[in-house]
C-alpha cells in the first residue's frame, strides 16, 4: 500500500507517469504524492529510473503520458524554465555549477530565476553555508566537490523554491560535508517551510533526513516506507547493500 498525503496537503501529484529516451520507457505508471513540507527519499537500486524521475519532474525530459501537478496546477507540459519560476529548484547529479564563474555570480544565476513573490536570499545562503562567502569571489571550478554541491544547493535556494529536487546529493563528498548539507536541508524545511524530494544511494545520508521514502523497482513506484519504517534494515534491504 503507497501511503498518499490528504490533497489539501499536496504540493506535487504524479499520477501513471510514463517516460523513457528514445523507444525504450523508463518510467512505468509511476504514481507518488509529496506533502508540503514534507523530506521525501526516493531509492533503490542503480538503473530502476530514479535519475529519469527527478528529470521529469523539472521538465528536462517530456513525459510520454500521465500528469504533474505541482499546488493543484497541472505542469506536465511546462518547460523547465517555466517550472522554475513556479517554485521548482533543482540540483543534478554532478551539481553542474557554472566553473568559469565566481560563486558570487553562480548565485547570481539563481537570483534571476525568482520564485514567487521574487524574495531573494542571497545572505540566508551565506548563513547556511559560511565557506561560500569565504569563496564568495573564487571561481566554482576550482572548489571541491563538496563546496561546488553547497554552491549548487545555495543557487537553487536563492530563486525561492517551494519544492527542491535533488539527484544523489551526498555523491563524491566528503561525511562531514554531507552531514552539514543535511543539516541545511532540514533548516530549510523548518525555517522556509522548503518542501525537499530527494533521489539517494547512500545509507547514511538516506537515514539522516528521510522522513519518508518510495521505493523504486524496474520503472515503477512499488512501496513506500512512512516515517516509522525508515530504519536501516528497511532501506538496506532496498538499497541491497
Amino acid at each position: 500500500m503507497l501511503t498518499k498525503p490528504s490533497s489539501s496537503e499536496r504540493i506535487i501529484d504524479v499520477v501513471e507517469l510514463w517516460a523513457g529516451y528514445g523507444a525504450t520507457p523508463i518510467l512505468q505508471g509511476v504514481t507518488m504524492s509529496v506533502s508540503r513540507g514534507e523530506i521525501v527519499g526516493v531509492i533503490g537500486r542503480n538503473g530502476v529510473g530514479k535519475s529519469t524521475l527527478m528529470r521529469c519532474l523539472i521538465g528536462l525530459l517530456q513525459t510520454w503520458r500521465g500528469t504533474i501537478s505541482f499546488m493543484g496546477q497541472d505542469v506536465t507540459a511546462l518547460e523547465a524554465d517555466a517550472r522554475a519560476r513556479a517554485g521548482f529548484g533543482y540540483i543534478p547529479q554532478g551539481r553542474d555549477v557554472f566553473p568559469q564563474m565566481t560563486v558570487e555570480e553562480n548565485l547570481q544565476v539563481g537570483e534571476l530565476i525568482g520564485g514567487p513573490g521574487g524574495k531573494k536570499l542571497p545572505e540566508l545562503v551565506y548563513e547556511y553555508f559560511p565557506r561560500l562567502k569565504e569563496r564568495r569571489r573564487q571561481a566554482a571550478g576550482t572548489m571541491s566537490g563538496g563546496e561546488q554541491q553547497q554552491l549548487a544547493i545555495g543557487r537553487a535556494l536563492i530563486g525561492n523554491p517551494s519544492l527542491m529536487i535533488l539527484d544523489e546529493p551526498s555523491e563524491g563528498i566528503q561525511p562531514s560535508i554531507v552531514q552539514h548539507i543535511c543539516e541545511a536541508l532540514r533548516s530549510f524545511r523548518n525555517e522556509l517551510g522548503t518542501t525537499v524530494i530527494f533521489v539517494e544511494q547512500n545509507l547514511d545520508t538516506i537515514l539522516a533526513i528521510a522522513e519518508r521514502c518510495y521505493i523504486m523497482e524496474k520503472g515503477k513506484i512499488t512501496r513506500s516506507l512512512a516515517g516509522g519504517e525508515v530504519n536501516e534494515d528497511n532501506v538496506r534491504e532496498q538499497l541491497l547493500l
